[in-house]
């Protein structure tokens, strides 16, 4: 696991009121929720309405890429998604006035990934740009104090 993993956990197991996934380990609640198989997936219709549960599970991803920057640089995050009934829609994580992330969807209805590691690398590769973004854009605080 790394650190976009982590916070995905934390943020997941949080979320789980009533205990229903206390007895599966982080693994089988990262695949339950995040990945499909083919087979899976070609039982999902290519058109159709996205319930509200997936669209927290895509936008729990986002947050977890947010608090997991947050926590590494001390700067508070944002996380705006719109997402229309289809599954179509915008996710975004800004820091300051920095875009850090965003993602298009279309057809969120069928998101998954395929395996665990590719949840895992994507998240990562996700949260590596988010701080080579805002490295690269960071306020000068000289600039704003003068």
């Amino acid at each position: 696991m790394n650190d976009f993993t982590t916070e995905l956990v934390r943020q997941l197991r949080a979320t789980d009121q009533f205990g229903n996934w206390a007895k599966l380990s982080d693994e089988e609640l990262l695949t339950k929720k995040y990945v499909k198989t083919k087979e899976q997936l070609k039982e999902i219709p290519i058109i159709a309405d996205i319930d509200e549960v997936l669209i927290g599970d895509i936008k729990m991803i986002y947050k977890a890429v947010a608090l997991a920057f947050e926590r590494q640089n001390g700067v508070m995050c944002n996380v705006v998604m719109e997402m229309s009934h289809e599954g179509f829609g915008r996710c975004i994580v800004i820091a300051e006035r920095i875009v850090l992330v965003d993602k298009y969807f279309k057809d969120a209805h069928r998101f998954s990934f395929r395996t665990l590691d590719a949840l895992y690398s994507e998240g990562q590769k996700l949260l590596d740009t988010s701080f080579a973004i805002y490295k690269q854009y960071m306020p000068c605080k000289e600039a704003q104090n003068g």
